[in-house]
């Protein structure tokens, strides 16, 4: 018997606002109650000075301490690089919190400067900026904010990439070429960070080039949200690997979706951005078949499965990836009528000239935002609601 899709978790993203608002409520409400007490007994109003402001012991505060600044010792800094500003503004407004001020500015040559337009000393300070286009110069900035940081005392600093730039180059697979991956992440580190969290790497391996912790989120939970909301029946559907890197990806994702059935295209590259699809494994005809991948560049193999998917029968064919790097000609292959709906994350700005009817934005701040109240917290990221969320 046919059952309407539905993604197998609950998910924990959708209602999350109030919650956090209520959260910080109740961190400020902690906070000022146990600047009201001592030894455990609450102050009476007797003990309240003249002016109304509360008497706080004097083996607690140094002279002239403002109780502002005992509540706010430590605490949380969120500050945005320049590629994808409106992520992090989401972020910020998710946790209830402003964007640190920060000024960001090129000299005539080309040379990047940062200058912190805040004390973040004893902070622990999340600078959002994904490595993309430009990656060069998003990296770049990258290291300059992390630098400014550490130079500014900040006690903690977490890179927040939720675009990994260089994560291809994670190995050899021919002599005498680089491993970009490992170098990028050396540079990270020995820029001051002390820990990264990204979303959706290229390849888990990766996580193994930094020598600092790295939280690793899966976009997949807000993908699957909105495909569990589109209410297709269970029985038409088959996700589709575009190659057989993206098995286990894939697999992970059709066990979220009613444990769906499971195809694999299979391509032969012949070299950079160049892919050419060779057969199908699996069965998709007359079924809705979704393709799943960590990024879209040029869509050069995305679109030529779904060609293929065609061909052998499918009825509909859709495409969800995290990461929309979107290289020319991605657009006018996306575009081209191939596909149903292209379903996207923001973690990579999309720029106007580049939207297309197809095309679907999802938006990952929650997912981010949570995390970094978790780390911010020194929670793990493992217990049962946000297991499912795949942080390591």
């Amino acid at each position: 018997m046919s059952t309407l899709l539905q993604s197998s978790f609950i998910s924990p993203i959708t209602p999350r606002l109030a919650r956090v608002s209520l959260r910080n409520a109740v961190r400020c409400n902690n906070a000022v109650a146990s600047l009201n007490s001592a030894n455990g007994i609450p102050y009476r109003s007797a003990e309240l000075s003249a002016n109304g402001s509360t008497s706080i012991p004097s083996f607690l505060v140094a002279p002239n301490t403002r109780i502002h600044d005992l509540v706010n010792r430590n605490r949380l800094r969120i500050f945005s690089g320049t590629a994808n500003p409106a992520l992090a503004q989401e972020i910020a407004c998710y946790m209830g919190l402003d964007l640190g001020k920060i000024k960001i500015k090129r000299f005539a040559d080309g040379e990047i400067y940062v200058q912190l337009q805040e004390s973040v000393r004893g902070c622990d300070v999340f600078l959002v900026q994904p490595t993309c286009p430009p990656a060069n110069e998003n990296l770049m900035e990258l290291l300059v904010m992390i630098d400014a940081c550490r130079r500014a005392s900040a006690k903690n600093i977490t890179a927040v990439i939720p675009y990994f730039g260089y994560a291809r180059a994670d190995r050899k697979t021919q002599g005498r070429e680089s491993i970009a991956a490992k170098l990028v992440a050396n540079l990270i580190t020995e820029a001051g960070a002390n820990r990264v969290l990204a979303c959706d790497l290229h390849s888990g391996q990766s996580m193994g080039y930094f020598d600092i912790p790295v939280d690793h989120v899966y976009g997949q939970p807000v993908i699957l949200d909105y495909l569990a909301s589109k209410t297709i029946c269970s029985d038409d559907l088959v996700v589709v690997s575009p190659d057989v890197g993206g098995v286990a990806r894939a697999r992970a994702f059709a066990k979220k979706l009613s444990d769906a059935p499971l195809a694999i295209v299979d391509k032969r590259r012949h070299g950079h951005n160049v892919a050419e699809v060779m057969n199908l494994i699996g069965d998709v005809k007359g079924k809705v078949a979704v393709m799943v991948d960590d990024m879209i560049d040029t869509a050069g193999t995305i679109a030529k499965g779904a060609a293929l998917l065609h061909q052998e029968g499918a009825r509909e064919v859709y495409a969800c990836t995290t990461h929309a790097v979107f290289s020319p000609p991605a657009i006018e292959r996306l575009s081209s009528g191939l596909f149903q709906e292209v379903i996207i994350t923001n973690t990579i700005p999309v720029s106007e000239k580049n939207y297309f009817p197809q095309l679907t934005v999802l938006s990952v701040a929650n997912l981010l935002g949570e995390t970094i109240w978790r780390v911010h917290d020194d929670c793990s990221g493992g217990i049962e609601t946000f297991s499912s969320l795949g942080i390591d």
